[in-house]
Formats: structure tokens, C-alpha cells, sequence
């Protein structure tokens, strides 16, 4: 049953929060409000809130397609969107479309199977939807629950956007689990959030690289959070030592690995694991597989998406892809089967006609702090927080030394700070725009 009888949905700062009865009476209600609806999608500008939660629940509960976006999409990003899927209704946006979506014409109805609708970024230009069943939805969500040990006495805030596939995927594992979530729209940098956090005894805590970075500079201490046991990490790649410094510190740290294709997470790393199988993201998931071909890594499993939507028609597909993912990312599997992600298909640049990994261009500076790498005319750009006219220099010249090309092949520009999709992760076509 999804959500569980037991589970939980708590807004931060209230004490009592829904569950059982009051939970499904509240689900009840809004999918009333949804249900005299025209056929179609609906767009949801998914919030960490409960009237946002609620909403998805109830459309999941109808068996109507929901695309969880992100509520501050722009005006002209929305009317777009809504041009080619042609949505039943729009909710909790910052800004309206253009338009009325209802009288663009007649689609084919959405697939049956079809549950959630999630863009494969961040980015608000990005043309494709991941079309995920109910099936992919809710044997992820167990999946995770199993290999995280999450049960009714666990307790996770909201961390990520919801609309995410990440921090989705703690709402759905914790719901599925009879588990509480705490919903808050505060950030890390916000003391409110860890006011809450300790308030509502939250037992874990889910996070991307970048916020890890922030947290490392806050000098975090999971020590001070007394009901704090878990952390988890996903959405990249932690630096190693990073890894060794958060897991010295909390009772339980897990590495992972996953993809929005794959509805969320792929693979797990569990704590006992994180001395011995160092650089690892861990095996697949339960009911999970992974193999690699010709330096790619496959997964295989029930919570792969059925294909990517561009337009209305697309939601009347079933399943394309017959629960098999090329992800796009190279890697290997060692001899447990333990999973080592190397790199991106398509993150290869050249620089003076000679291949390069774009990924082993920011390994290559880990130890300097945040840093990303795109891809530039024969020259690589490298992009760094905090770099005066000598630390470009520097940089540069360490890169021609470790990868034995000419130190100008690489441009080394300072930036205040990263860029960043509301994901957490590095927004890399902003920086390319930039070049």
C-alpha cells in the first residue's frame, strides 16, 4: 500500500502532522478537487510542501500522469512545456503560462502504466520528460527502503527538491516504509532547517556533492544533531576524502549511484563497505542488475523508465525500453560486482586534436576545491572558485603536466561560485554559455 498506514507527512515546525486515517481523509480530499479534470497530464510545480505532496499522492491514487516540475519555472519555459504536452491543469507555479493549456487541441490519452513525468535536469531548456510507470515508482521506493533498512521509526527531511528525482525518491522510500518525511523549503545555509531538523529528531539526512562541500565549510558536525544517524550522498561524485570525513562522523554514510531514467537510485554502497571498496558506488539495488558493455554501464531492472516523452503524444507510449538503461556512464565492476562509475560517454573534449576526459580533468583537481570542466574551441575551460591571476597560471600548468599536453591548451577562469541547477549539481550549459 503506498503510502504505508504508518507513514507519516509532517510541515515543519507543527508537531502532529498527518498519518493513517488523516493522511489517506487528506489525500482523499484533494483527489476529489483532481478527478472532474479533462484527460490529460497535470503539471504540478512541486514544492517541499504538503499541498504539493498531496497532490502527487492524490494523482498517483487516480492513476493520472503527474510531471513534478520545478515551481519557479519562467513564464516562457512553462508556456512551452505546455505547448507540447498539453496538461489538464497547472498548480502551485511562481509564474502563469502564457495561454490556456485546456484549448490546444485534442492528444491521445497518457498510457495507462503511466504515473510521473520528471525533466532528466534541472535545466529549464531541457526538450525531454521521463516517463515513469507506477510499477517504477514503487519497486524503487522499495528497493530503497530494503537496501537503506528504513522503517517506521526513521524520520528525513526534505533536503533535495522534490521535484528531483533524488529527493523524491527519500518522500517515496519513507512513505512506502512507514516512515516519516519533514517537509521544509528552508536550505542547509538556513538555521531554520537544522532548528527543524532537530526539533522533528530527524534520523538522516540526504545530500548532493555540492551541499556536502557547503557543509564541510560550516564545519559540520552530525554530533550536534543527536537523533542524527544516517547520511546518504547521491547526484555525483563525492571527493574520496570528503567520503572519509562524513563517515567518520555519523553512525551510517551511504554511497550512491542513480539516474532519473532509472526513477532514482541504481546502486547502493553500504557503510561497512566504504573502507574496503574505496571510489565505489556499490551493487545494484534489490531486484536490480549491472553489466557494462564496451565501457558502458547497463542497468537492468523494473524500475527503468518506459522511454522520454517530447511532446503529448509521446504519454500514450508504453514501454520502450523493456527495463534495460544504457546510462550513459563509463565505469567497471570488480570482481563483487561492485560498481566504479569513470566518467561520461560524452564528457570527452580535444584539446590540440587529442582526446580528453573531461571528467579526469576535475579529478585531476579535486584537492583545490569545487571545479568544473567544459568543453571549449581545441581548449579545454576549466571553471574554479577563489582563483586570482597566478592560480589560473597554476592550474593550467598542473593540468598540461598530468595529462602531458601544452599548459595553454587548458583556460583556466575563476568564478565566485559554481553555478548550480536546483539539483545541487554543477549547471554545466550555463557555464558553456558563459564561454
Amino acid at each position: 500500500m503506498f503510502p504505508h498506514p504508518q507513514a507519516r507527512l509532517v510541515v515543519a515546525g507543527d508537531q502532529e502532522g498527518l498519518r493513517g486515517d488523516e493522511l489517506v481523509s487528506a489525500v482523499s480530499r484533494t483527489a476529489d478537487s483532481l478527478v472532474r479534470l479533462r484527460p490529460g497530464p497535470l503539471f504540478c510545480g512541486m514544492r517541499n510542501d504538503l499541498a504539493s505532496v498531496l497532490r502527487y499522492l492524490a494523482a498517483f491514487q487516480l492513476g493520472r500522469p503527474v510531471a513534478l516540475l520545478d515551481p519557479d519555472l519562467s513564464a516562457g519555459a512553462l508556456t512551452e512545456l505546455a505547448a507540447r504536452f498539453r496538461p489538464a491543469a497547472m498548480f502551485g507555479f511562481a509564474h502563469s503560462a502564457d495561454g490556456s493549456p485546456a484549448a490546444r487541441g485534442d492528444a491521445p490519452p497518457p498510457h495507462p502504466d503511466l504515473a510521473v513525468l520528471l525533466a532528466t535536469s534541472g535545466s529549464t531548456g531541457n526538450p525531454k520528460l521521463v516517463r515513469l510507470s507506477r510499477t517504477a515508482v514503487l519497486s524503487n521506493a522499495v528497493a530503497i527502503a530494503t537496501a537503506l533498512a528504513i522503517g517506521p521509526g526513521e524520520v528525513a527531511p526534505t533536503s533535495l527538491p522534490l521535484y528531483y528525482s533524488y529527493g523524491l525518491s527519500v518522500l517515496n522510500s519513507h512513505l512506502v516504509a512507514g516512515a516519516t518525511v519533514m517537509l521544509t523549503d528552508a536550505g542547509l545555509l538556513e538555521r531554520s532547517f537544522w532548528t527543524h531538523l532537530d526539533a522533528h529528531r530527524c534520523t538522516s539526512l540526504a545530500a548532493v556533492p555540492y551541499q556536502y562541500e557547503m557543509l564541510r565549510r560550516l564545519r559540520f558536525d552530525p554530533a550536534q544533531h543527536p537523533a542524527l544517524a544516517t547520511l546518504t550522498q547521491a547526484g555525483g561524485r563525492l571527493r574520496p576524502e570528503l567520503v572519509t570525513e562524513f563517515a567518520a562522523g555519523a553512525e551510517r554514510f551511504y554511497v550512491m549511484y542513480g539516474q532519473t531514467e532509472a526513477t532514482a537510485r541504481i546502486t547502493v554502497l553500504p557503510p561497512d563497505r566504504l573502507a574496503d571498496k574505496p571510489g565505489s558506488v556499490g551493487r545494484a539495488i534489490p531486484g536490480g542488475r549491472l553489466t557494462v558493455h564496451d565501457g558502458e554501464i547497463v542497468y537492468h531492472g523494473p524500475n527503468v523508465m518506459m522511454g522520454y516523452a517530447e511532446t503529448a503524444a509521446d504519454l500514450a507510449l508504453g514501454d520502450t525500453l523493456g527495463g534495460t538503461l544504457r546510462t550513459g556512464d563509463l565505469g567497471h565492476l570488480d570482481d563483487e560486482s561492485f560498481l566504479h562509475v569513470t566518467g561520461r560517454v560524452k564528457r570527452i573534449a580535444k584539446v590540440f586534436g587529442v582526446r580528453v576526459n573531461l571528467d579526469d580533468v576535475e579529478r585531476a583537481l579535486r584537492d583545490h576545491g569545487p571545479v568544473a570542466a567544459t568543453s571549449g574551441d581545441d581548449r579545454v575551460t576549466v571553471w574554479a572558485e577563489g582563483l586570482d591571476a597566478a592560480g589560473r597560471t597554476m592550474l593550467a600548468r598542473r593540468l598540461g603536466a598530468e595529462l602531458r599536453l601544452h599548459w595553454s591548451g587548458f583556460d583556466v577562469r575563476a568564478v565566485d561560485r559554481l553555478p548550480l541547477l536546483a539539483t545541487g549539481k554543477i549547471d554545466y550549459s550555463a557555464l558553456e554559455a558563459s564561454t
